[in-house]
Parts: structure tokens; sequence; C-alpha cells
């Protein structure tokens, strides 16, 4: 059990959570829309554990054009993890970084995911979580296994075959026993500009006694990943919030960044509190984001785009 928490805390892609019985819970989250940019998914596969040791697999699934969210439940022994890669099967439903097949009420259908683009690891910040992810009592913990790809494949989505073919897609993950108290979460891969993926979250972190301001923001442009982050020396300069929009700006030693999200219409989520899903999160999929880019060291890049 040891050698498998080990290998896997230096692949966030992989499950975490050898060992746990309690209080505890891990769930990947699939973004995927169509080519035409008309359907627009969220898969959600995961395990959930109550502080009394009570469990459940689940596989969410969001439908953001429609506004609808789907929570299947399964009994925690029909999930199944493999030591040593990211594949995971929960009641003949197969999620890895390459593929999903799923066979849910009213959904089925197969998936292939092709060119991931990757954040940058070294051996001691094994993803986006950098040094943090050695820190043992973190509320939540994250990860990035893939800012941007291409997808293959149709799914049946309650009789209407939609093809995701030459769509785009997008994965990540969180593990740990609760989301945070607040925060901001805000993704796209879809702007003006080919070749431009974006995500950021700003979130309230416990920390001992007390708690911080905790940020995470990426931006890859073409070749590159410009990273926003609370352990790069990088500052959240703005943080602001109403009904109507977020503002954010970050800013590190070469770039500023400013972020305008304008909110829409959201659909409530299942997410953990003390490691089971019983608590309520809103997510929209077609809310708008606006960036605007400053290069300190040249000129700006203006970039819009929604997600």
């Amino acid at each position: 059990m040891i050698i498998k928490k080990l290998q896997a805390l230096f692949h966030p892609e992989q499950y975490q959570g050898w060992g746990r019985k309690r209080k505890y819970f891990e769930g990947w989250y699939y973004k995927i829309i169509n080519k035409s940019e008309d359907q627009a998914f969220a898969i959600i596969p995961g395990i959930a554990m109550d502080e009394n040791g009570l469990q459940q697999s689940f596989v969410q699934v969001l439908d953001g054009k429609n506004l609808h969210a789907e929570y299947h439940k399964f009994p925690a022994d029909q999930f199944h993890a493999t030591p040593g890669k990211f594949h995971i099967t929960i009641a003949g439903n197969t999620f890895s970084e390459k593929r999903i097949i799923l066979d849910l009420p009213g959904i089925q259908g197969e998936l292939s995911f092709e060119n991931q683009i990757l954040w940058p690891s070294k051996w001691f910040s094994p993803g986006i979580m950098g040094p943090y992810t050695f820190v043992p009592f973190m509320e939540c913990y994250h990860g990035i296994l893939s800012m941007d790809h291409t997808i293959r494949g149709q799914l049946k989505i309650h009789n209407e075959v939609i093809d995701f073919t030459d769509g785009r897609g997008y994965m990540e993950k969180d593990w740990g026993h609760s989301f945070p108290s607040a925060y901001f979460w805000m993704q796209s891969n879809h702007f003006s500009q080919a070749g431009i993926s974006f995500k950021a979250s700003v979130a309230k972190i416990p920390w001992l006694k007390g708690s911080f301001v905790g940020f995470i923001a990426g931006l890859w442009l073409n070749d590159r990943m410009v990273k926003f982050t609370t352990y790069n020396s990088s500052s959240l300069v703005k943080s602001m919030a109403d009904k109507e929009k977020v503002e954010l700006v970050l800013e590190n030693k070469d770039y500023r960044l400013e972020i305008l999200a304008h909110r829409k219409s959201s659909t409530e989520l299942s997410s953990p509190i003390s490691g089971f899903m019983d608590g309520r999160i809103s997510e929209s999929m077609t809310s708008e984001i606006e960036l605007l880019l400053f290069d300190k060291k040249k000129s700006k890049n203006n970039i819009s785009g929604y997600g």
C-alpha cells in the first residue's frame, strides 16, 4: 500500500486514495465540446466516503447547453483503480487519459482523446499543486490531466447520437475531503485565436489555524505555458465578483493577465463535504471569458473566448 501511495503522489492523474476508507473523495472531470460548439458536456466519475465509512462510487453528467445534470450512483465495490497508471472502471464504465467508455442509463458510447497538452511537471513540483502536493493536511488537492486535446467518437445521449469528432476537450481532477468554502473556477479552450487554452481558480484555503487565498492559473499560448500560481511568486492583484461577472487580475515578473468572466445560467452539481457528495455547486458551460495579456517586455495580446 505504501508503494502505491508514493508512486501515485508523483502522478496526480492516478488514483490517490489507496488505503483511504472514510472522509475522502476523488473525482475526475472530462469536459467535452463538439466541433460545431453546440453541444457541451462534463463527465465526472469518482468515489466518495463519509466520516463514518459509508462509501459510494458515481458518474455525474452535466449537459451544459440544456442546463441539466444527472448523478448516477453505484456501490463502492464497483469502483476499481489500476495501480501505476490512470485507469479506473465504475460498473462497466471506463476512464483513462486516452479514452472513456460509457454505459449509463440513457448514455452510451466511446470517446478517445489525442494530442493532449500537459501541465509542465518536475519531480519537486508534480503537477499544478506544485510543492503543496507534499503537504499532508490540505482540504482539497487539484490536478490537470490535459489543458486541451482533440476528441474522436460518438455518444448516444437519451436517444440522440452526438458526434464529438474533431471537438475539443479538457481534463482535470480533485481529491481530498471537501471543496473550498469559497472559490472561483473557470476554463476555456475555445478562443478567437487557435492554439490557446486557459484555466484559473481562486480559493479560500484552510491552513493550520487560519486560511489564505490561493490561486492557480495557466494560459497555454501555442507552444508555451504562462503560469500564475501562489507558489511561483505571482500575485493576485484583484479578485471581485457579483451576480453578473467575475474579475481577476494576476501578475508575475513577465506578464499581467486581466480576466473578465460574464456569468450565464448555471446548473447545480453535487460536490464533496467531509468526503461525501452532499454539497451543491453551480457550474455554467456557456459563460463568456475575456482575457487581456500584457507582456511587460513587448506589446499586449488581446484574447477573447468563452468557457
